[in-house]
């Protein structure tokens, strides 16, 4: 069935036959990019800041990554609460069966990430006894309460999860570059063009 058929889509125009996602959705979108770029590259370096002549160094990246990862939660809530009000535009009606599918699973797979990465390395930081206080307060300014004992236990394999979290999220977000590089250049169908 045409997707025409069933009258305009959102944002549909010359440059965008397909439709294309609302100004919200593209902040939004943009937003998380922006954010990720901070928090991901700073996980990544924090084991490597070692010595007690770097501690309030160290302390910074995780001020930094720490509040980054809270940042993404709230927007990703907040997206997904738009997402349900205001349904983004179907996918082209000539995207074949399995593009759709791995389209639809990598999305569904980094909103989960999005939500789930903040709150595993927000209760690895509670569990390991360091709260968002002190010199890691969100955004240097906002105190958030302790709300477990300290459980060395508990903190390790949150902490595991959440390194695991992070590699599935690398993972996912080459597939999600590769896909728009791969429409952009390759099948030219102006996918990029949607989120522009």
């Amino acid at each position: 069935m045409d997707a025409s058929s069933a009258g305009p889509l959102p944002g549909q125009d010359a440059t965008h036959p397909d439709g294309q996602y609302g100004s919200a959705a593209k902040w939004f979108h943009w937003i998380t990019v922006g954010l990720m770029a901070i928090a991901l590259p700073t996980g990544f370096v924090i084991k490597f800041i070692t010595g007690e002549a770097d501690g309030a160094y160290k302390m910074g990246f995780y001020a930094i990554h720490e509040s980054a990862g809270l940042t993404i939660l709230i927007t990703a809530l907040a997206r997904i609460a738009w997402k349900w009000r205001h349904p983004p535009p179907p996918h082209p009606a000539d995207l074949p069966p399995l593009m759709r599918m791995a389209a639809t699973a990598t999305h569904h797979g980094l909103y989960a990430l999005l939500i789930l990465q903040p709150v595993l390395g927000f209760f690895a930081t509670n569990a390991w006894g360091f709260p968002l206080q002190g010199q890691t307060a969100y955004l240097g300014l906002i105190h958030l309460p302790k709300f477990m004992e300290t459980s060395e236990g508990l903190a390790t394999a949150l902490s595991w999860a959440h390194t695991i979290g992070a590699y599935l999220f690398v993972v996912l977000l080459a597939a999600h570059i590769g896909a728009v590089v791969f429409h952009n250049a390759i099948r030219k169908d102006g996918t990029l063009l949607r989120m522009l």
